[in-house]
């Protein structure tokens, strides 16, 4: 007995909760116009904060793609020969803070430099190749301290190496991410606040509804259900909006941006967000939007809980 009594329960409480479900997209349904507005305003203050985020994730990707930055040059004396520097690179190739080491010889530099473009006319004219032999020297770990070191080799004539762009751009990147931090909050709360006042005036249109069962003594639980997901349905709306905005920005940007990394020799593509992102940022949105109806709903239902006297 006590246990078809619970199971009754627990079928009423899904009852109820499919219900809700479906009776709350059906309250979003049938006003378009104020629905609309309300998913807009809340898929634009996601927009921001996330669209920031891909911006800041692009720009780290194609900082840590471009290998060149990371790169030592090491340009040898104009009298170490080949076999000397492919020692010496193999030595290099031995110590723990180095990943990489390429030897380029006189020949490619020249033939690199014709590559560029430079005239024909102009290499010809430097007769025999004046261009010494040349190490590039990827770093696996600190890169300042690895080119101090570089610098001491006795067959060393120059160290060419430049990391403070690097530092600065890895010092707007953590500035923008704290930028982002702060937007979202913002924004956040700022989408909370916009599901909670659609919520209060659905509420509202509905208070002699809801003192009818607060009298009859339905639990809070059972009156805040539809709100809840009257909530979530506004978040989902919001969030797929919001995935569907950048994704439209980013197609708008892709191509021009393809063109202008191709001017530059780089094959660096604006990337969008993945599916596991995409539902992510679907989840969160719909847990923005429960969580705002819930906390309108909760004061409303303490504010009216009927005492007795």
């Amino acid at each position: 007995m006590n246990n078809g009594g619970g199971n009754s329960r627990i079928g009423t409480w899904f009852d109820h909760h499919v219900y809700s479900f479906v009776a709350s997209l059906g309250r979003v349904l049938g006003k378009p116009w104020a629905t609309a507005l309300t998913v807009g305003v809340m898929a634009v203050a996601l927009a921001l904060p996330l669209g920031l985020w891909l911006v800041l994730g692009n720009v780290a990707r194609f900082s840590g793609s471009v290998q060149q930055s990371r790169e030592i040059s090491v340009f040898l004396q104009q009298d170490v020969g080949g076999e000397r520097a492919t020692s010496l690179a193999g030595e290099l190739r031995a110590r723990r803070n180095v990943g990489k080491v390429e030897l380029r010889t006189p020949e490619q530099g020249m033939q690199s430099l014709r590559d560029k473009g430079v005239p024909a006319t102009a290499v010809d004219a430097a007769g025999d190749n004046p261009l010494p032999y040349v190490l590039i020297v990827t770093p696996a770990g600190d890169e300042a301290l690895l080119a101090d070191g570089l610098s001491q080799l006795p067959e060393a004539e120059l160290v060419q190496h430049d990391s403070q762009w690097r530092e600065r751009l890895d010092g707007w990147l953590r500035f923008g991410g704290r930028v982002a931090w702060v937007l979202a909050f913002l924004l956040g709360l700022g989408a909370l606040l916009v599901v909670g006042n659609t919520v209060r005036l659905d509420i509202q249109s509905r208070r002699e509804e809801i003192g009818v069962l607060q009298l009859l003594g339905a639990t809070d639980g059972f009156i805040r259900r539809p709100f809840l997901y009257l909530g979530a349905w506004y978040g989902v709306g919001a969030g797929a909006l919001a995935v569907g905005l950048l994704a439209a920005a980013g197609h708008a940007l892709r191509a021009p941006l393809a063109q202008l990394a191709a001017s530059y020799g780089s094959g660096f593509e604006l990337a969008g967000f993945t599916p596991p992102v995409a539902l992510a940022v679907l989840a969160g949105a719909t847990a923005l939007g429960w969580l705002g109806a819930g906390l309108v709903t909760g004061h409303y239902l303490r504010q009216t809980r009927p005492t007795e006297t």
